[in-house]
């Protein structure tokens, strides 16, 4: 779950000679899409990598790169590649659209986040953690000293970097409506200790000012709850298709069927009506501050 890029013409470029910050160990459906385009492309022509490497002026070993979407290809390689194909200009008119993988982001999260920021709203239902939005960097650090197996120390920077670059989204978005149902526990949990808990709802009480973010709390004594099925979120796109997505152990699943995203928002709805309003809401969060 990293980042990055490369590819300069000429160059005599093994794989052992590109730096690790370089590479792109998880490509993107776009990189995959791509790569596999190319080696159809160069299949049909009759050509092997190297000869494709000698037509385009790079190595063997970056048009396989390319192939496997490993690496993003260079504006170069895409406008000698395309002629040296069959001049179809499927490669020219596809390059553009390319993305690399989002650096720290699960694989299966990615579709969601890039379809995150283009939302003109955001719902969020949490039953386990505080929001990815409005953790605190000490409270997410926490969350990642937590995951299992351990994190190298580069993975926890580089997934602590990605979820403090998508929190940005409440500063830059203004009229954005962003809102958030959390369960009053979640809050009470002192996960990374009682200084973490502070600093995560000092956050909590700021992120949720503006007039675009909505916080409400389930409280611990509510008697009904109309989503015990567990956590969802929920965005409707610029052109007003609403969708949902649920995550669970190791994964993550976009919902798109009408039906089955009407029923999410059935269950939002509900529960919203059985939360505590964002005055009370915020009325217990500032009590729980006080008790630390």
């Amino acid at each position: 779950m990293k980042v990055h890029a490369d590819g300069v013409a000429g160059e005599a470029d093994a794989p052992e000679a590109v730096p690790e910050q370089e590479r792109e160990p998880d490509p993107s459906d776009s990189l995959r899409t791509f790569g596999a385009v190319v080696q159809a492309l160069r299949e049909h022509a009759g050509l092997s990598r190297a000869d494709l490497g000698d037509l385009v002026g790079f190595s063997k070993h970056t048009v396989e790169s390319v192939e496997l979407g490993r690496r993003m290809p260079d504006e170069v390689f895409v406008d000698r590649a395309d002629p040296a194909l069959g001049n179809t200009g499927a490669l020219r008119r596809s390059a553009p659209f390319l993305s690399r993988a989002e650096a720290g982001l699960a694989v299966w999260f990615r579709r969601w986040a890039r379809l995150e920021k283009v939302a003109v709203s955001l719902c969020t239902y949490e039953c386990r953690l505080v929001p990815g939005l409005l953790q605190s960097e000490a409270y997410a650090r926490a969350v990642f000293d937590n995951s299992i197996p351990l994190l190298t120390e580069r993975q926890l920077e580089t997934q602590l970097a990605a979820r403090l670059k998508r929190q940005k989204m409440l500063y830059e978005r203004p009229t954005v409506p962003f809102g958030f149902i959390v369960e009053e526990h979640v809050f009470r949990r002192r996960l990374g200790g009682a200084e973490v808990q502070r600093s995560m709802l000092d956050l909590v009480l700021e992120l949720s000012t503006p007039r675009n973010v909505t916080l409400q709390v389930v409280p611990m004594e509510a008697e009904f709850h109309g989503c015990l099925d567990g956590p969802v979120r929920l965005l409707e796109t610029p052109d007003r298709r609403r969708l949902g997505y649920s995550e669970g152990q190791q994964n993550g699943r976009l919902i798109s069927d009408p039906k089955e995203v009407s029923l999410l928002h059935q269950r939002y709805d509900t529960l919203r009506s059985q939360a505590l309003n964002p005055k009370e809401s915020r009325g217990l969060l500032e009590r729980l501050r006080g008790e630390l």
